[in-house]
């Protein structure tokens, strides 16, 4: 009797080979790390309009909340529907098909492998980051630690099941991504990562606050800074809209499946 069993045993392999594919390419993923430092470019800008306006945070807080907020947007990149764009117009979907296992699961296998990849790039950028500015040190809480932790997982489920949705999409179309450029807009202002949420007039707080995009980054950096919020309101919207993007997602995989074997796959 085999002592590991065997989605385990699948799902370590899928991370070994990853992982190993990914550290091929340490200088191209130094690159990626760095493509992502656009919030602590914005923390500059950030910090000398709290010295000149009226905000909830100070400049020390911004600084706190731009660096959360780089940790955060590091653990959650995705970029799943390039690689499922070009599986479908290449007809490599295909050969995964073949398989006895969901190619959502290669996928997913490459973004946490890179994850582990990319760990000690981000560790370097944020001593860096301290060095610099050495009056921004802080150890967060162990609860808001933990709470972060949770958060930040399911952060990357959303944003993952967000994208491989629109990546269903190229089942009828080559230019899915194209959805996902236009996505990206409503995420990039609206999830808390060009500026906090604190910071936005109330009447939009409240109704952004009903959508996906503030638990993608601006939540779980709350959350490592402990800033007040309604957990349990929060949590739940957030696990609402996993469940939701994940029926859609199953949906669209069943109808997309009909219309790829149509196209003689």
């Amino acid at each position: 009797m085999e002592s590991i069993p065997s989605p385990l045993r699948i799902a370590r392999s899928l991370l070994q080979v990853y992982y190993a594919y990914m550290v091929e390419y340490r200088a191209e993923l130094l690159l990626w790390v760095l493509s992502g430092s656009l919030p602590l470019i914005l923390m500059g800008v950030w910090q000398q309009a709290a010295q000149n306006g009226e905000f909830s945070l100070n400049s020390l807080a911004f600084a706190h909340y731009f660096l959360a907020v780089f940790i955060t947007r590091q653990c959650t990149v995705v970029w799943v529907i390039w690689d499922f764009e070009r599986d479908v117009v290449q007809g490599k979907l295909s050969l995964r098909l073949l398989q006895p296992l969901d190619p959502a699961w290669h996928y997913l296998g490459t973004h946490v492998a890179e994850r582990f990849a990319r760990l000690p790039f981000i560790a370097l950028l944020v001593g860096l980051f301290f060095a610099l500015y050495p009056q921004s040190f802080w150890v967060p809480a162990l609860p808001n630690l933990g709470l972060f932790l949770g958060a930040v997982i399911l952060a990357f489920s959303l944003r993952f099941l967000m994208q491989y949705t629109f990546a269903m999409l190229a089942f009828w179309t080559e230019r899915a991504t194209a959805l996902e450029e236009t996505w990206f807009l409503f995420y990039l202002f609206l999830s808390g990562m060009v500026a906090p949420l604190d910071v936005f007039p109330d009447t939009m707080a409240a109704i952004v606050h009903w959508t996906p995009f503030p638990y993608l980054v601006y939540f779980p950096a709350a959350l490592l800074l402990g800033l007040p919020m309604a957990l349990g309101e929060s949590f739940a919207i957030f696990i609402g809209w996993i469940v939701v993007f994940w029926l859609l997602n199953r949906w669209l995989w069943r109808r997309g499946l009909g219309q790829y074997s149509g196209m003689g796959a």
